[in-house]
């Protein structure tokens, strides 16, 4: 069975949704994967109360409607030649109406750009991908954040898995594997090792260091074995996303993997920082 069968790509004919489509192309082509574009339109109501307790409609909502409806029709009508492809426009909340498609009809994946520009949008995700990230089952893909981002091929051969101490991480591990025998593509491990612990006395730094990398190589040695997969582990000390994003720039990674949590559940230290690793990775980036 492929890994991906139905890719869902939200549309907003945006330059960042543009910049995405050589990605959404290359994935569904290489899993020979079906192509849903889905437009969500945020509809106002149209009407606006008068002076007697009414109503009166100010804004043609029907003609917004076929506007919308044409343009997404003929967005990237010279992409996805050879795929099949299906272009769905929906009313509604954007967020609610992806995870709901999502869910209805069996979505693989889901591969959206994260609209990250501007000198204070930098620090922040979209909000529409933040809550599809928060909310939905399935994978999704994210494109790099920065507004000066550097060129990445579509194409990967090499992927960057993050991993932390959880038994989550097993499958995560899996599905980076799979992601890397399927591709062809190099796969290593990373894991940011705690840096700002209290250390007990007995410890000099240095010491402290060695305890702390060994014991992490120790258990995530474990988890690879539980998980059946086997690849090089990086292990940097600090902040998650700085050591997820330095370890991506030194194996030359074009993809990194990483697992996220839910509202529903305990967040570990990775799971925690799933926005800032998106937000700091020099790559795409598929969460699971």
């Amino acid at each position: 069975m492929r890994a991906f069968q139905n890719i869902l790509f939200p549309i907003d004919m945006s330059d960042s949704c543009t910049a995405t489509a050589p990605f959404v192309e290359a994935m569904a082509k290489k899993y020979s994967a079906e192509v849903t574009m889905l437009h969500v339109l945020e509809m106002p109501s149209g009407l606006i109360p008068d002076w007697y307790g009414g109503t009166v409609p100010v804004i043609d909502t029907a003609a917004i409607w076929k506007a919308e409806t044409e343009a997404a029709q003929s967005y990237l009508m010279d992409k996805f030649q050879g795929l099949k492809v299906q272009r769905v426009v929906m009313a509604g909340d954007a967020a609610q109406a992806i995870d709901a498609y999502a869910q209805e009809h069996g979505t693989d994946l889901i591969m959206m750009p994260t609209h990250g520009y501007g000198l204070f949008r930098t620090l922040l995700l979209g909000s529409v991908t933040a809550k599809v990230l928060h909310d939905t089952g399935c994978p999704v893909w994210t494109g790099v954040h920065v507004e000066d981002a550097p060129a990445t091929s579509p194409e990967f051969a090499t992927i960057m898995c993050a991993v932390d101490r959880t038994e989550d991480s097993v499958l995560t591990m899996r599905f980076a594997c799979r992601l890397a025998h399927d591709n062809h593509a190099g796969l290593y491990l990373v894991h940011a090792v705690p840096g700002a612990e209290i250390a007990p006395e007995k410890y000099f730094d240095a010491d402290l260091r060695m305890y702390l990398e060994q014991d992490a190589r120790k258990t995530i040695a474990q988890l690879q074995e539980t998980a059946g997969v086997a690849a090089s582990l990086c292990l940097g000390m600090g902040e998650v996303s700085h050591v997820v994003r330095d370890s991506a720039l030194g194996h030359g990674a074009d993809l990194v993997v990483i697992g996220r949590g839910h509202a529903t559940r305990t967040l570990g230290r990775l799971r925690s920082n799933v926005y800032s690793i998106i937000r700091d990775a020099p790559c795409p980036v598929i969460s699971v």
